[in-house]
């Protein structure tokens, strides 16, 4: 009687359908990778006995990408799994879905923590940023070459004279030792062929001294050797509160050529305290903290990882999956090398469950139940036929 065969067939459906429906389930699931059961039949003595679930395979196929505009959402376009600590265990994740804790740490819903190549978890440690005292200024202009000189003999700098100057610009702004911005201005005036005399001003306060002097070549370039660098005091900027204030301005790269007065370039290296805005994190994996002062700081580089055997990955539920020996231990890397994609933010992996193709195996899965019961039922008539014959 072929009840055992039946009856196999019956559990293998059965299976089949326990795996579908985990599939439909998770269809909204981020990051979550179909599975598909794999049968195998049995014999003895070349006599069939019947069928099993050989295996349930996993499918890590790569899902759509879903735009959700929040910088903490992460994808992997691409291989490769993100790498989390959990209860000082190692897991891995195509879930990229992260909140920061209270104390700095990436982690997933589950509290799980995003980790660096070496393992450790990844931490903001600064929530906020001192005032740095610009001491550095790099600038670039270029000064008209057909502008008239200027006989200091005659006619005097001074700020409420603009024929006593060529050109003046708000070049930028600094910071004083307390965090504290002031405008900067520049004054140039041609004094002679090719010499220009510089001056500086915070806030309309001119620094001490009578101003620096830079010459041009012929070629309309300061030559080779020539300082660039110069120093200007403004003292204790009449308030008192803040460190006497001086910094160097250094005009590498000004040019006098037949053309408009032009600001090239203004860079310096203070900043106003700033309190932590956010992370952005780049397609490498490398965070970087923002802070309100405009200022960014490097916290570290997401460690991906990813394995010469996805599917043997055991799947431990909440998005995650533990390495086995059919997985092979995970091979680190950095995000957008090797084997490994490049990080989308802002941006989450959809699962790859295929709902039409799943709804077409439910019912396949179905008849094949609905047909291994009928042979039960047929057998058990045959067999109540059998022992009702007189």
């Amino acid at each position: 009687m072929g009840f055992s065969q039946s009856l196999s067939g019956v559990n293998a459906a059965s299976s089949q359908l326990d795996t579908i429906g985990n599939n439909i389930a998770n269809s909204q699931t981020v990051g979550y990778k179909s599975s598909s059961v794999q049968f195998a039949d049995i014999y003895a003595n070349s006599q069939g006995l019947g069928t099993r679930v050989a295996d349930t395979v996993q499918n890590f196929g790569t899902g759509s990408l879903e735009t959700t505009g929040r910088s903490l959402d992460l994808a992997i376009a691409g291989d490769g799994f993100f790498q989390f600590s959990q209860n000082e265990q190692m897991a891995y994740s195509r879930n990229g879905q992260l909140t920061m804790s209270a104390d700095g740490y990436f982690e997933n819903a589950q509290g799980a923590r995003l980790t660096d190549q070496q393992g450790e978890p990844l931490q903001v440690t600064e929530f906020s940023q001192g005032a740095q005292e610009t001491v550095g200024v790099d600038t670039q202009f270029n000064l008209n070459a057909e502008a008239d000189e200027i006989d200091r003999a005659t006619v005097p700098f001074s700020q409420d004279d603009s024929d006593s100057y060529s050109y003046v610009t708000n070049a930028g702004t600094v910071y004083d030792s307390l965090g504290v911005a002031h405008d900067m201005s520049l004054y140039y005036s041609k004094t002679g062929a090719n010499t220009w005399n510089v001056r500086a001003a915070l806030d309309g306060e001119m620094a001490a001294g009578t101003g620096e002097t830079i010459s041009f070549n012929t070629n309309g370039q300061i030559p080779d050797g020539d300082q660039t660098a110069f120093n200007f005091d403004f003292g204790d900027l009449g308030n008192g509160s803040a460190n006497p204030f001086d910094f160097e301005v250094d005009l590498a790269g000004t040019t006098q050529y037949g053309a408009e007065f032009e600001l090239r370039t203004f860079a310096q290296d203070g900043n106003a305290s700033g309190t932590f805005v956010g992370v952005d994190i780049t397609e490498n994996g490398e965070i970087l903290a923002n802070y309100s002062n405009g200022n960014s700081g490097e916290v570290g580089t997401i460690g991906m990882a990813n394995f010469r055997n996805p599917a043997g990955l055991t799947p431990e539920g909440d998005n995650l999956w533990t390495a086995t020996q059919e997985s092979g231990a995970a091979l680190l890397g950095q995000a957008g090398t090797g084997q490994i994609g490049s990080l989308e933010s802002g941006t989450v992996e959809a699962s790859n469950v295929d709902l039409t193709q799943e709804l077409v195996d439910m019912i396949i899965a179905q008849r094949n139940f609905q047909a291994n019961n009928n042979a039960i039922q047929t057998q058990s008539d045959i067999l109540e036929t059998v022992t009702n014959l007189r």
